[in-house]
């Protein structure tokens, strides 16, 4: 099968489509056929061996100090099985299927194999577009809002980088939580960040978010320019400030009415989005789409901090 490979870290030129053995589903596992795989600011980061502040010598350990261990990037993908392990019984091929791959990657490629149990089955509604491009945003945005924020209806939510892949499901959960939702982007982003549910819009090329005089129940950094200090400034006496992007020291720091990490990867919030999907009631926003061969070119364009929403490949 081919597959985009990075033996080195460097630069989107780094990525190559190469011919891999195709894998085969252990018991527990299904072989799922890749339609539609993202590509997010967390494959750029691995990629390129570029992370938040003070995260560096862990993530080398943890993923290759010299050279990459994971060659294959990408988490997010959606397809339909081709097969099923041995001691599957809920899917069958043919199903059309949707998950997350954790720090294994490997969605960058045709086939991928993932436990049967981690993955959602994609309602008819849900294009495989649709259904890759809604996890990796669309999960972290619900973790952070409604687990971490607890965000309630008739409170109020600053959303800092309101128009990437994290931030345009935020702008739209928040919303579907009613709240009141203030969207903090560029002005060419305004309309799109205004039509997914923000009443208000803060374009941060003429105004320094920083200093804004409102003050919000809910402030969630999608981007990593707030520090705690910054942030906590934009709190009402009760709210919440989440760092869905945070240097290491920040995280080490979130305590008391500040929260940091990562979202954890669980097929109950996959259907609830999906859900929210099929229904109408979330858009997925897709910047553009790439077929395999130009992995490099997604990479590049991810790399410009400029995407809209989502960045899709079509292994």
């Amino acid at each position: 099968m081919k597959a985009a490979r990075n033996y080195r870290y460097g630069p989107p030129d780094v990525v190559r489509v190469a011919d891999i053995p195709r894998p085969e589903p252990k018991a527990g596992q299904v072989l799922v056929r890749v339609h539609a795989a993202a590509v997010t600011a967390g494959d750029a980061r691995l990629r390129a061996a570029r992370y938040p502040a003070g995260f560096a010598p862990f993530a080398r350990l943890a993923f290759g100090v010299f050279r990459p261990r994971r060659t294959v990037l990408g988490n997010s993908f959606a397809g339909v099985v081709e097969a099923v392990g041995s001691a599957v019984t809920r899917l069958r091929p043919g199903d059309r299927v949707c998950g997350q791959l954790g720090a294994r990657m490997g969605a960058h490629a045709e086939y991928v194999p993932v436990a049967a149990e981690k993955v959602a089955v994609v309602p008819d509604e849900v294009s495989d577009d649709d259904a890759a491009g809604v996890l990796f945003g669309g999960t972290t945005a619900l973790y952070f809002l409604r687990d971490k924020g607890r965000l309630t209806a008739g409170q109020t939510v600053l959303v800092n980088g309101a128009s990437g892949a994290v931030g345009t499901n935020a702008v739209q959960l928040a919303r579907h939580f009613g709240a009141t939702v203030t969207g903090v982007t560029s002005g060419a982003n305004a309309a799109l960040v205004t039509e997914l549910g923000a009443e208000h819009v803060v374009d941060h090329t003429r105004d320094d978010v920083t200093r804004l005089a409102e003050r919000y129940d809910v402030v969630l950094d999608t981007v990593g320019n707030l520090s705690i200090e910054a942030g906590r400034r934009l709190l009402t006496p009760s709210g919440r400030l989440l760092l869905a992007v945070g240097s290491l020291g920040d995280t080490v720091r979130a305590r008391g009415n500040v929260a940091a990490g990562v979202a954890p990867e669980r097929r109950a919030d996959y259907e609830f989005l999906l859900g929210l999907v099929a229904s109408g009631e979330l858009t997925v926003v897709v910047d553009r789409v790439y077929d395999l061969a130009d992995a490099a070119a997604a990479h590049a364009r991810v790399d410009t901090g400029h995407k809209v929403g989502n960045v899709l490949l079509h292994p």
